[in-house]
């Protein structure tokens, strides 16, 4: 049984990653105005400009437009206290979630991986980042359809992990600018790094099986044929 030591520090960890995503997002949303003109002098838009418009902006537009909203979703619709409480709403914005993932933030991830500034090595951990969290929200919706909710509950928060990979990458990032380990390796780290990370904690602690022992989750179940 979880200490109410462990439990105060979990919802502390919860809170303190819910900032930092929300700061995230936050800071995406002020950085617009380096995209909307495209500014070829900011940090991500740089060397962009000679294929930017031959099709990569759809890509880019839509990923950036796409992109804080699902973080945001996301945030939301994995609090217990909400989907408890508010369960119609909870799937109401849960098959919102999974359109924008998989017809916007995958597609246009896929696109953009393809053109990476880190190289080919990058673009692959990128377009694989695509594809899992693509798969991700396949399954979360076919085990809600499908009325298996703990195993819905563990691949939404697979996706949630995915889509936190720009997060992750920023403090990857961040952290080599401070330690001055700056290098072209660091962004191939960050491609792969950012999500294959988090994805691997949280397949190897004990996150999946608290998870699967929250009280208010109830066991899977077959749908009534």
């Amino acid at each position: 049984m979880p200490t109410i030591r462990s439990l105060s520090l979990s919802k502390v960890l919860g809170f303190l990653t819910g900032v930092l995503i929300v700061r995230v997002v936050f800071s995406v949303v002020f950085r617009y105005v380096d995209y909307v003109p495209p500014n070829f002098e900011s940090d991500f838009l740089t060397g962009r400009e000679g294929y930017f418009w031959g099709g990569y902006h759809w890509a880019f537009y839509f990923h950036l437009v796409g992109g804080p909203p699902t973080l945001i979703l996301g945030l939301i619709l994995i609090n217990d206290r909400f989907r408890q409480r508010l369960p119609q709403w909870h799937r109401i914005l849960g098959r919102v979630q999974v359109c924008v993932v998989l017809l916007v933030i995958v597609p246009s991830g896929l696109w953009m991986a393809s053109r990476a500034a880190a190289g080919p090595v990058a673009g692959v951990g990128f377009a694989m980042l695509a594809v899992v969290t693509g798969v991700a929200v396949v399954q979360g919706w076919r085990t809600a359809v499908q009325r298996r909710f703990a195993a819905h509950r563990r691949w939404m928060w697979r996706c949630f992990l995915m889509l936190c990979s720009t997060v992750v990458l920023r403090l990857i990032v961040g952290f080599s600018i401070v330690t001055g380990m700056e290098g072209q390796w660091v962004a191939v780290f960050a491609a792969w790094g950012s999500w294959l990370v988090p994805l691997a904690v949280f397949e190897m602690t004990g996150i999946t099986n608290g998870v699967l022992r929250h009280p208010s989750i109830r066991p899977d179940r077959a749908v009534p044929r």
